[in-house]
């Protein structure tokens, strides 16, 4: 239904070639313009109608249908976020008159904090790695790279599936990274995780020899030597992480989270981490800032006589 829709096209194309945002993106974007389409529809009754017939209040109905779904609001405001994306590019492309979304106010979202591990709980983490690292097993070196850049680089997990050798540069102790908005970014690698790269490439030329048809770019291998997908790394993680912190549902992107809460409980600058973290706007990077105020808060709670 939406991929015979000429506008749709038109916006998905220019989301790909010009803007450069990655397929999981477009797929989001497309999911959530069909299940608009698919509310219209409905709340049209089958009457013709077209973009440009849609107002504002129609889009008020859009928000209520998706919550009548089970949908939270941080997916509503996602949802509402593509949509006035759309409505901005065809009102530049001059397929609707106005923009109707212009003055549309998403749902006011619950302030999460970023779920995140104790210095004791990477401590642990790295202690049960660096033992199956030492059996200088495929697996067990490779699993250690994987927490080494994820947490001492700060790394998205896209950002680490995607690596191939040629963005590594341990001389320099660096790593090339393509994040959010295909934008390039050099991040720093530290000694530890340098070292573990190096016990990790004999293992992975082992492993490229014997394999067929191997990916010989892909950091980051599989046992039958391709690249390993984003699922196997969040499982690898997962498993040392509840193995470190039981019942804290804590995933890959908490490392992340860790990286930065870490940095500024050591008295990093803001902008540093921010620029560390490749993140566009320092409000972004600001909310590791009420991260590290809840931590103590905590501390003062738990520890002060009269708290």
């Amino acid at each position: 239904m939406i991929d015979g829709d000429a506008d749709v096209t038109r916006f998905l194309t220019h989301l790909e070639l010009e803007r450069r945002l990655s397929p999981r993106t477009i797929v989001s974007y497309r999911k959530d313009l069909r299940d608009l389409r698919v509310f219209l529809e409905d709340h049209y009754a089958g009457a013709g109608w077209d973009w440009g017939d849609v107002e504002r209040i129609d889009f008020r109905g859009f928000m209520g249908w998706c919550g009548r779904r089970g949908l939270s609001r941080r997916t509503v405001a996602r949802k509402l976020s593509a949509v006035r994306t759309f409505y901005r590019f065809l009102h530049l492309e001059e397929r609707v008159p106005s923009d109707p979304t212009r003055t549309l106010r998403s749902p006011r979202l619950e302030k999460r904090l970023p779920g995140h591990a104790t210095a004791a709980d990477i401590e642990a983490v790295f202690s049960g790695a660096e033992a199956g690292a030492a059996q200088n097993t495929f697996p067990g070196t490779r699993n250690l790279v994987v927490l080494e850049l994820l947490y001492g680089s700060g790394l998205r997990l896209s950002e680490l599936h995607g690596l191939d050798l040629s963005d590594l540069d341990p001389e320099r102790r660096q790593v090339k990274v393509v994040g959010k908005g295909n934008k390039e970014r050099l991040a720093p690698i530290t000694g530890s995780a340098e070292r573990a790269i190096a016990r990790y490439m004999p293992r992975r030329l082992e492993l490229v020899a014997a394999s067929k048809a191997p990916d010989r770019e892909a950091v980051l291998l599989n046992r039958a030597g391709k690249r390993l997908s984003r699922r196997s790394i969040q499982n690898i993680v997962r498993g040392f992480l509840d193995d470190a912190a039981p019942g804290e549902g804590l995933s890959a992107h908490s490392l992340r989270h860790s990286f930065a809460t870490h940095l500024l409980d050591a008295g990093a600058d803001l902008m540093a981490v921010k620029e560390l973290l490749g993140h566009v706007s320092l409000s972004t990077t600001q909310i590791y800032t009420h991260t590290s105020k809840e931590r103590l808060r905590e501390v003062y709670r738990n520890s002060h006589p009269r708290s």
